[in-house]
């Protein structure tokens, strides 16, 4: 008595309809995992926004007083979140990606927080004047809002986050000059080095 022959199935080799239905919920996978993730980050934004710090650097040491000091930065920091702003948007346009998505609301709901209160602390610490604080606090609190903001975006942008987070833990516990070096370092060179790595591998 003959054996009977294997079934498709068994030998391994798929159907038609078994081979793109497999190929559609591949797609369906990998664009909800899209969707969840905020890809707007941008890698040129970044590079723009280390230029604007290491810009204020460079000029904050020209007056010489803990008020100029102050006032270089204090300016810096809308035009950094402007460069930033700009590019993430020109991203956004590029990738078809909306800023008011479900990831976007996500992405801002998270960052915002964090930047809100490092405002509110900054006011309350220059009236007091306690400006050798503000180094620790502002990369703190500016690593925690990238941190959980970038939960929603790839893994490279909560890594920045944590590597802020940790320079302001240090600002905060080091001598002025220390702390206003580590600013430096976190705002103009890992802006810098984190903008050139997701410009690489996510692009502008």
């Amino acid at each position: 008595m003959s054996e009977p022959l294997p079934s498709r199935r068994e030998s391994g080799n798929a159907t038609p309809i078994e081979a793109r239905a497999a190929s559609d919920l591949r797609f369906i996978r990998e664009t909800m995992e899209r969707a969840s993730q905020f890809t707007a980050v941008p890698g040129w934004g970044g590079i723009g926004m280390g230029a604007v710090a290491l810009a204020a650097w460079s000029v904050s040491d020209l007056g010489g007083s803990p008020e100029w000091w102050l006032s270089s930065w204090l300016i810096a920091a809308p035009l950094a979140v402007a460069v930033g702003t700009v590019a993430m948007v020109r991203k956004a346009r590029s990738l078809g990606v909306s800023l008011t998505g479900p990831a976007g609301r996500r992405f801002t709901q998270g960052l915002l927080p964090p930047l809100i209160a490092g405002a509110l602390v900054t006011a309350g610490l220059g009236a007091a004047g306690q400006a050798d604080v503000l180094p620790g606090v502002w990369l703190l609190l500016y690593g925690t809002g990238i941190v959980t903001g970038g939960a929603t975006s790839v893994r490279v942008v909560p890594v920045m986050g944590v590597c802020f987070m940790i320079l302001g833990a240090l600002a905060l516990f080091s001598p002025p000059q220390v702390a206003r070096g580590l600013l430096v370092a976190g705002f103009g060179g890992l802006h810098v080095l984190f903008g050139w790595w997701i410009l690489r591998r996510y692009g502008g």
